[in-house]
Parts: C-alpha cells; sequence; structure tokens
C-alpha cells in the first residue's frame, strides 16, 4: 500500500485486521488436471501475478507491495492451492492501469472483484463470482437528503476514478442539465480511503459505490457515516463483478474452472461468509455475465 493510502487508512481509523482469526479456511488439493491446462508460461514460472487497485475491503485490504487480506486475499490462496502455482499481488494506481496492465501481459490476472460491463467484456474476460448494489455513505443523518439517484443534481458526489460508477453520475449529470437543473459535481478518487475522507470530512455529500465496501467502511466510521439507497438500482442493471483475465486467454476457462471447485467444496461460502458478504455471493461463477449496459 502507497504510504498515501496508508495514512488515509490510520487516519479514518481502518485497519487491516477484521476477519476474524479463528476462522479456519479449508486448505486444497491441487488439481492437477486444472494445473495441466494452465498456459505453458504460467507453467514454467510456476506463478502468477494479480494486480489491483489498491484496497478495495472487505475483498482487498493492502498491506504492503505484495501483500494482502480480505476475502479475495483468501480466495487468491485458495485458487493458488488448487491450481499449483504461486499468485503474487501487485498494486497500480487506478482501474485503467489494472486493465491496460493486464491488456500488455504485464499481469496475468486480476482477482478483483471487478465490474463486469459489455464494454469492458470487448477487451478483457470476466469470471464473475459476486453480485453487487451501488448506493451512497452519506454522512450520519443525510443532511443532503440524497436517496436515489435523483436526488444527486446540485450535488457534490465522490466516486471511483474511471469506475463504473463515475460513467453513471456523469450520464445523470447530463441528464440533470437537459432537464433545467444544476449538474453534479462528480468528484473522482483513485481509492477508496480518498472517497470516504472526503465524506466525512463534508467535501463530499456522498460516495457512490458498491454495497460491500460501503458497508465496511460504515461499519468502521464510528457512527459518522450511514448507508443510503440500499435495494436500488440507483442507474444500473444486475450487476456482476469478477475476476479479469486477457480476452480469449485459455486461462479464463481454467479460472472458471477452479472456482467451480470452490463453490463445490464449500470454501467459496465460507470465505464470503467470513467476510460478512452473504448478500453479495452467487449460486454458481460464471464467464462475462453482464449482458447490458447501465442506463
Amino acid at each position: 500500500m502507497s504510504n498515501r493510502v496508508t495514512a488515509l487508512m490510520l487516519a479514518l481509523g481502518l485497519t487491516a485486521g477484521l476477519a476474524q482469526a479463528a476462522d479456519t479456511l479449508p486448505t486444497q488439493n491441487v488439481d492437477q488436471a486444472l494445473h495441466d491446462r494452465l498456459p505453458e508460461q504460467i507453467k514454467q514460472a510456476g506463478r502468477m501475478i494479480s494486480v489491483n487497485n489498491g484496497s478495495f475491503p472487505p475483498y482487498e485490504i493492502v498491506n504492503g507491495p505484495h501483500s494482502m487480506e480480505g476475502a479475495s486475499a483468501d480466495l487468491t490462496t485458495a485458487l493458488a492451492q488448487l491450481l499449483g502455482v504461486k499468485i503474487d499481488h501487485a498494486t497500480v494506481s487506478g482501474l485503467s492501469g489494472v486493465l491496460t496492465g493486464i491488456n500488455a501481459g504485464r499481469y496475468q490476472l486480476a482477482i478483483g472483484p471487478i465490474g463486469d460491463y459489455p464494454d469492458r467484456q470487448q477487451k478483457v474476460d470476466f469470471i464473475d463470482f459476486v453480485q453487487e448494489f451501488v448506493v451512497f455513505g452519506v454522512q450520519k443523518g443525510n443532511p443532503a437528503q440524497i436517496n436515489q439517484l435523483d436526488d444527486t443534481c446540485g450535488k457534490r458526489i465522490a466516486v471511483m476514478a474511471a469506475g463504473s460508477a463515475e460513467q453513471v453520475i456523469r450520464q445523470h449529470s447530463a441528464r440533470c442539465t437537459a432537464a433545467g437543473k444544476p449538474a453534479v459535481t462528480v468528484q473522482a478518487f483513485t481509492d477508496q480511503p480518498s472517497s470516504i475522507l472526503a465524506v466525512r470530512s463534508k467535501r463530499s455529500d456522498a460516495f457512490f459505490s458498491s454495497q460491500a465496501p460501503l458497508t465496511w467502511f460504515v461499519n468502521q466510521a464510528k457512527g459518522q457515516l450511514e448507508l443510503s439507497g440500499k435495494g436500488q438500482k440507483n442507474g444500473f442493471g444486475d450487476i456482476f463483478q469478477g475476476t479479469v483475465v486477457p480476452k480469449g486467454s485459455p486461462l479464463g476457462g481454467v479460472v472458471l474452472d477452479a472456482y467451480k471447485v470452490l463453490y463445490q467444496n464449500g470454501t467459496y461460502a465460507a470465505i464470503m461468509k467470513k467476510w460478512q458478504l452473504e448478500g453479495n455471493m452467487t449460486a454458481a461463477p460464471g464467464l462475462n455475465l453482464a449482458r447490458q449496459e447501465a442506463k
């Protein structure tokens, strides 16, 4: 984690030691058939690099340049054991850096979960294992009265830079001005802690983002924040998130089948429950499940 993000996490009172240490996850045996299907370059190296965009709790909580915990870190460990290769972590700034790095071959995958949308499917493949909802993190008492997307005209809304929420809020801002209302002031940040800090310091009226990490941040904010807009689509259709691999790579099929094993043997459910993500579980993993653009 960069010094800047570390300082932000400490300023927010957010620490990585939230997982229940007593929760013991099952160790996976190597599935030789899956290992043999890995691309030859990965088998020869005996390792892959999974890239991330910094801390995205409770999925990814970055503790250092190559150290992570969280639900996705636990999934990474299980996948590495199952495939019989080491999976290292690398952190870059911004989602665009993640996708560009995968397309350039610098990284083999991004465990994520990263939002699956048809426009992104043109460049990379998604192995989806999460269904998500997009809501608002607001100051306690919701003083700006932001309960749905229609309430954001004229408001200061923090989003993750280059993410799907930024696309949706900018599209909505255009609808605000077309209707004669003030535009949304879109404040794009490169990491979650910066976005949350902007709301807590009242520089932003709300943080528009995925429900799972927002729930985590709200729980850690000691009563200063709350969730708003829960259970609403807020400009999105069905949202699937997953692991990203290069477009058309045989690695996609291997990772998909490895996830199927983790679903079937109970490891996936155990990991999601450990991190209080039961509401984001899917019945089965799938390849490129997104079928329509966010509106």
